[in-house]
């Protein structure tokens, strides 16, 4: 399921998506971004920017020319630390005297099991982590941050990253990289844990929000319909992973081969690693083990589960 995406926005270019919401897309298309970060401007006088996006000249510009008259930058907040989300908050930040807000830095809000894998030195891949991201002011789970005439509710939604945080702005949900329209999201360990991403998409799914903007691509106006999907495919592509063990033990990238078989050359990588996390998940729910030890070219294999009677 593809939510309709219709026509792309113009880059740089500030368009009014409703409730004194604008977004700006940044100029960084590519196969893990699609049209772009969709970066959002929030407010009226004194403005709060959602994910500044990739620390490119262009879009500093595009962001800056789009305050009007009487208008500044209060607030800077960040969704995570995603090469393509947060680098241009500094700049940005330097530019306006605006604190940077977000959960933490690239490593905050590992699980147990993650920041095991990382000591271990499993890396991540995929959009990339800005290793270099450190918010002047954490936020918690559930603050509220009031700004000039407009109240934003951070909620940690771990899962896509580790630090991840979606925005609640009245019944608009900014919803980052979690759930967006154009795709599924990337679940990459030791940055992404599949567990905390099924989580997180129940979290959203029970906010009842009437729309969410997504960090790349369309608005989503169906949220909840969006959410069911993508724990729905989560499932399915956990049955096949399953199904694909049954005979041998295979490593991530065998696997992939099989379940991603109509995966464009350009997305396998991201789809190893989704595979990579479904591993892990099931190895934590006794359903997998891996052959000698958990690494990312371990062979799983499936573990047999009995059944006792009374």
């Amino acid at each position: 399921m593809q939510a309709d995406q219709g026509k792309s926005p113009p880059v740089g270019m500030a368009e009014d998506v409703g409730q004194a919401i604008r977004r700006i897309l940044a100029p960084n298309p590519s196969p893990m971004t699609f049209w772009g970060t969709n970066t959002y401007l929030v407010g009226t006088r004194r403005l709060a920017v959602i994910d500044p996006g990739p620390d490119t000249p262009a879009h500093l510009a595009a962001i800056l020319a789009a305050l009007g008259p009487g208008q500044s930058v209060s607030h800077i907040l960040v969704t995570h630390a995603h090469l393509d989300h947060s680098p241009l908050a500094a700049r940005l930040s330097a530019e306006t005297g605006a604190p940077v807000l977000a959960y933490g830095d690239a490593t905050a809000g590992r699980s147990a099991v993650m920041q095991s894998l990382a000591e271990s030195g499993l890396m991540g891949g995929g959009e990339g982590v800005d290793t270099e991201f450190a918010p002047d002011l954490v936020l918690c789970d559930g603050e509220r941050i009031m700004g000039d005439n407009w109240q934003i509710t951070a909620h940690w939604t771990p899962g896509h990253f580790g630090n991840h945080m979606s925005f609640e702005i009245a019944d608009s949900v900014l919803s980052g990289d979690l759930v967006m329209g154009w795709a599924s999201s990337l679940v990459s360990p030791p940055d992404g844990d599949l567990t905390d991403f099924l989580r997180s998409c129940a979290r959203l799914g029970a906010l009842k929000a009437r729309r969410f903007l997504p960090g790349h691509g369309a608005v989503i106006e169906h949220p909840k319909a969006r959410v069911d999907w993508l724990v729905a495919h989560r499932k399915a592509r956990e049955a096949a992973i399953l199904d694909s063990l049954t005979r041998a033990p295979l490593t991530a990238t065998e696997i992939t081969s099989r379940v991603y078989a109509d995966t464009p050359q350009s997305l396998l990588t991201a789809a190893r690693r989704n595979v990579l996390a479904h591993l892990i998940d099931l190895m934590q729910k006794s359903q997998v083990a891996p052959v000698g030890g958990l690494q990312a070219d371990a062979k799983f294999a499936r573990l047999q589960t009995t059944c006792t009677s009374s």
